[in-house]
């Protein structure tokens, strides 16, 4: 399983919070599957872990998310919150991505499990190089998730930005250890791209 970073920004939000408006069935089942993984308690690389098993299988199936929780912005990808866990302790969000729309280049607060639901997206991974008393960044690997595609992280070594390069609208599922509803964002930092980005 690659485990690699997927982020929230400031898209545009909807969801009335805890509940994130109507939930599936489907999506009530992949979420109590994700509430007994995080209920271990155990480090942040191996929570991860245990939630991306628990979301393979549901993406790209159909049922998961309303006609609502599909749609897109036409300036920049959008957040649709589809549940809050109401201790904290976890987000499950639909981002969904119209052609050409990307995220900053960006780290997270916490952990995070990504999975693309439909379509496909572009990742570039970045390092921090340290550089006298500053740092710069440097691209390290291009990623294609196609759908299917399941990605997990636990910073820090969580730098990316995350693009839909393709021609038709991408959905991606991620699951990310902070209550996003309350935060607005996973998001810790926004970095400058490299030059000649």
């Amino acid at each position: 399983m690659n485990f690699s970073a997927t982020p929230i920004s400031s898209a545009p939000t909807t969801g009335p919070g805890a509940s994130g408006g109507r939930t599936t069935p489907r999506l009530g089942v992949l979420v109590e599957g994700i509430r007994e993984a995080v209920g271990r308690g155990l480090p942040p690389d191996l929570t991860a872990y245990l939630v991306a098993e628990r979301l393979a299988p549901f993406l790209g199936t159909p049922g998961l998310l309303t006609a609502e929780q599909c749609e897109g912005h036409p300036d920049r990808y959008r957040q649709h919150v589809l549940h809050a866990q109401s201790d904290g302790s976890f987000s499950v969000v639909a981002l969904v991505w119209l052609p050409g729309q990307c995220t900053p280049v960006h780290d997270h607060v916490s952990w995070c499990v990504t999975g693309v639901h439909e379509g496909e997206e572009s990742e570039r991974r970045y390092r921090l190089v340290p550089d006298g008393s500053t740092a710069h960044l440097v691209a390290t690997e291009d990623v294609l998730n196609p759908q299917g595609a399941v990605c997990g992280f636990a910073p820090p070594g969580d730098i990316h930005r995350v693009r839909n390069a393709g021609t038709t609208t991408a959905i991606s599922i991620h699951v990310y250890g902070a209550d996003v509803a309350r935060l607005g964002s996973s998001v810790r930092r926004v970095y400058a791209a490299p030059d000649g980005e």
